[in-house]
């Protein structure tokens, strides 16, 4: 029996993953981390309101969920002050990446987007046939004026910026990005994350302009509100913007106990409110813990700090390797100069306990072994 074709498009594409989970790395180690600093998640966890929200879920695990998320599109859009036609809820954001780029590009379609930004946009892009144009970093910050700038050149259907960044931390005000949204080219679709934005300061996201077209802002449980497993996540945007999801989503993508559990989140801005304050704190101490050891950490505006470690890529990933042999799980950018970094997520004190013991040593190791 003769088995199927890939597509042409499919058979180009490397049968690979933006990011090796930590899981993967524990069955290769036979091992499992002590700390794991590496995701971007929240080890402070959901509201307690919101673990109570999906446990009562759970015994209703045998209905689909509602594919419209009614309550919590409509719960959203009150606390953003908008229409709840100009939200859509999805898998997270990784999965709304992946709708957005299949609405607006096809074969050939030049987007843009910062070299070294999160991978999994790229993956997408790759995925539909799209043609990434990269711009470089400007002093471990997105460069708008550039993104802007070539996405002029090339005719781009697409840009993307994180605002607050990742791998870097890095923010810009919202003044900022109104510009760019300004400076958009005719037929341009500009993807904002935003992630990280509840972690950031007040001044870094631009006032919510749902009668812009050409801008989709999306946001996530994942990061502030402790819910990355319950993939939770949302766009905000024009209502013919939003409308056109529906036409290629997966209507019952989302599950019951998730929805339970980010609608009783949003409803608890007092635990929020600690998290930012734990948040905080973790990030002052991992900072402290490099300014020991002579290193940098670079100004953050998300639950991660990204540590200059003073060399090169080579360096950095020496460390990074260190690290993982002493059980405590990091990553670092993929991309130089910013591959010079490592980036340490925000941790509980235990979690921070493991990684100021295992730093030194995984610094001296690292310097030993590249002489």
């Amino acid at each position: 029996m003769r088995t199927p074709k890939l597509t042409p498009l499919a058979a180009t594409l490397p049968a690979t993953v933006p990011f090796v989970g930590p899981e993967a790395q524990e069955r290769q180690r036979s091992r499992p981390f002590q700390a794991r600093l590496g995701a971007n998640e929240s080890s402070f966890g959901p509201a307690p309101k919101a673990i109570a929200a999906m446990q009562a879920a759970a015994s209703e695990t045998w209905m689909y969920a509602d594919p419209e998320s009614h309550e919590l599109r409509h719960a959203i859009a009150n606390h953003h002050q908008v229409a709840p036609e100009n939200i859509m809820i999805g898998e997270g954001i990784d999965a709304l990446l992946g709708l957005a780029v299949r609405l607006y590009i096809g074969a050939g379609d030049p987007v843009v987007t910062s070299a070294g930004a999160y991978p999994t946009f790229n993956y997408h892009v790759a995925g539909f046939g799209g043609a990434i144009h990269s711009v470089p970093y400007k002093d471990d910050h997105e460069d708008p004026d550039a993104l802007i700038d070539t996405a002029h050149t090339v005719g781009a259907k697409m840009i993307y910026i994180a605002n607050p960044d990742n791998p870097m931390g890095s923010w810009h005000h919202g003044d900022v990005i109104n510009r760019m949204i300004a400076g958009l080219p005719d037929g341009c679709m500009l993807v904002l994350d935003e992630a990280y934005i509840e972690l950031a300061p007040a001044d870094t996201a631009p006032a919510i302009d749902i009668t812009t077209t050409n801008v989709m802002r999306m946001r996530t449980f994942s990061k502030a509100h402790g819910m990355a497993g319950a993939r939770v996540g949302y766009v905000i945007g024009a209502t013919e913007t939003i409308s056109a999801f529906n036409k290629v989503r997966n209507h019952f993508g989302m599950s019951r106990i998730s929805q339970a559990g980010a609608l009783a989140a949003l409803e608890d801005p007092d635990w929020l409110a600690d998290i930012r304050q734990k948040v905080e704190a973790a990030r002052e101490r991992i900072g402290a813990i490099a300014r020991r050891h002579n290193l940098a950490p670079l100004p953050s505006a998300t639950n991660f700090v990204t540590i200059d470690c003073g060399a090169d890529g080579a360096f950095a990933r020496e460390v990074l390797d260190q690290l993982i042999a002493r059980d405590v799980f990091v990553r670092m950018p993929f991309v130089a100069p910013q591959n010079r970094c490592i980036r340490v997520s925000c941790g509980t004190t235990e979690q921070l306990d493991v990684f100021e013991a295992a730093f030194g040593p995984a610094l001296s190791a690292a310097r030993e072994k590249l002489g």
